[in-house]
């Protein structure tokens, strides 16, 4: 008999089997709580799967175009719409991009960069 187990701790092996029980118990409860949540939400999906469908056959072919125009998202401010409906997106002037923007020197076609 260990000193351990004359004190009354588990032994290790033991109590990793306790807390992985902890653990699955904990778990299984949390999957039987968010069980309604989840079907709720599929039920969700479901419902809006014709909408969806509908929006990208429309929308898809434009919304390629338009990041074919754009290279990189993160230069443009969020898209604002104009009184007369027209949609804008205003490209960020250069003090406005983010960190580590405009940092590099453009690269010449067929440069590698070295790593």
């Amino acid at each position: 008999m260990s000193a351990q187990e004359a004190e009354g701790e588990p032994a290790p092996e033991e109590g990793l089997s306790l807390i992985e029980e902890g653990a699955r118990m904990f778990l299984e409860g949390l999957a039987e709580d968010m069980a309604p949540a989840m079907k709720d939400l599929a039920e969700l999906a479901e419902s809006w799967q014709p909408q969806m469908r509908e929006f990208v056959t429309q929308m898809g072919p434009a919304l390629s175009e338009l990041l074919d125009k754009v290279d990189d998202i993160s230069r443009y401010h969020a898209p604002e719409m104009l009184p007369n409906g027209d949609i804008i997106m205003r490209r960020k002037a250069p003090a406005e991009d983010g960190p580590g923007e405009g940092l590099l020197p453009p690269m010449k076609p067929g440069e590698d960069i070295e790593i």
